[in-house]
């Protein structure tokens, strides 16, 4: 296997770690208004990710970052051309971990209602425009024979790019209500629960529609198994939630996550940014990649590095493991 090649699998790694990771985490922004009733269960939602919010989003520079040096190609064509949706994107995700932050600096209610719909809309936001992003990515895009993106930005927002990015957005807040059954205790863990069955229905229809879409217009054999098997993981997640096995239904909520992106990657490859405009000018793992010395390069680092950064990260789950409830939450933090 060539180096670009390696470097693409990285690459999806890469994503598929940041989608199940954050995946949660926007869900669980997205929960504190679909779940909470008051501001002490608004905290106990936000308190589950407290500690692991800013770490998940590590996953995202390291995917950009990897991105960059590995396919320069690709990396230009695609911020340039999806400039606007992907600066939307930055700056939600600046303004939810501001309101992160701040949220607890003053006690008075309109400061703290406004950072708390600030981290809803934040979150929101991301969980459906990452849909529609690499929604464009698989169906293709308007490339010219100079790799340069010729559409306009409401190109981006058509009906297949819609539709993933529904799928994103139901499925993330899905993860994140079995994350939140997973780490919270009382009742704000039943109704987590409930809600989870009903968001799962409504994430399986809108994802069997897309991964139908998505095979029968660019899959293969290998994006067939991707589909089966994240059929397959939502429906006997759906499973496990009923039966109340929150652990199984949170991993079996990640391997749909984790499938999803599979079929993503296993679509597109060879190539990284199809063309609608003539399939020639795609860019691909050969024409869009860096020299093979900064392949190489790049591999030595990720080798000493990633075992590090997931060593760390594994360290910062198992710490926080514990489950919280609202009689965890001081009376005077949570106003």
């Amino acid at each position: 296997m060539e180096l670009h090649d390696v470097w693409f699998v990285l690459i999806a790694v890469l994503w598929t770690g940041y989608f199940f990771l954050e995946g949660f985490d926007f869900g669980v922004g997205i929960l504190t208004k679909l779940l909470a009733r008051d501001r002490t269960e608004r905290r106990v939602l936000i308190n589950t990710i407290g500690p692991v919010w800013d770490g998940n989003e590590v996953w995202l520079l390291t995917a950009a970052g990897a991105t960059f040096a590995a396919f320069p190609e690709w990396y230009a064509t695609l911020f340039s051309g999806f400039y606007l949706p992907l600066l939307l994107i930055l700056v939600c995700l600046i303004v939810r971990g501001v309101a992160f932050e701040y949220r607890v600096k003053r006690p008075d209610e309109y400061w703290q209602r406004n950072w708390e719909n600030a981290i809803f809309w934040a979150s929101l936001i991301p969980a459906f425009m990452w849909g529609v992003a690499f929604g464009n990515i698989v169906h293709g895009v308007k490339i010219d024979k100079s790799f340069e993106y010729v559409g306009t930005v409401w190109d981006l927002f058509n009906p297949y790019a819609i539709l993933g990015g529904l799928v994103t957005l139901t499925l993330f807040t899905f993860h994140g209500t079995v994350f939140i059954g997973l780490k919270t205790v009382g009742d704000i863990r039943e109704r987590a629960r409930k809600l989870a069955l009903t968001l799962g229905l409504v994430t399986a229809v809108l994802a069997l529609g897309f991964l139908i879409w998505t095979q029968v217009d660019s899959g293969n054999g290998k994006s067939l198994a991707a589909v089966i098997v994240a059929v397959a993981s939502l429906v006997v997640a759906l499973v496990a939630v009923r039966a109340g096995r929150e652990g199984w239904a949170f991993m079996l909520s990640g391997l749909t996550i984790v499938a999803v992106v599979a079929m993503f990657f296993l679509s597109l490859f060879p190539n990284v940014m199809p063309s609608s405009l003539n399939a020639e000018w795609s860019l691909t793992v050969t024409n869009a990649s860096s020299g093979p010395y900064t392949l190489k390069v790049m591999t030595w680092c990720a080798g000493i590095a990633t075992p590090i950064v997931l060593l760390y990260q594994s360290w910062t789950y198992w710490v926080f493991r514990k489950r919280i409830g609202t009689h965890h939450i001081a009376v005077d933090s949570a106003h």
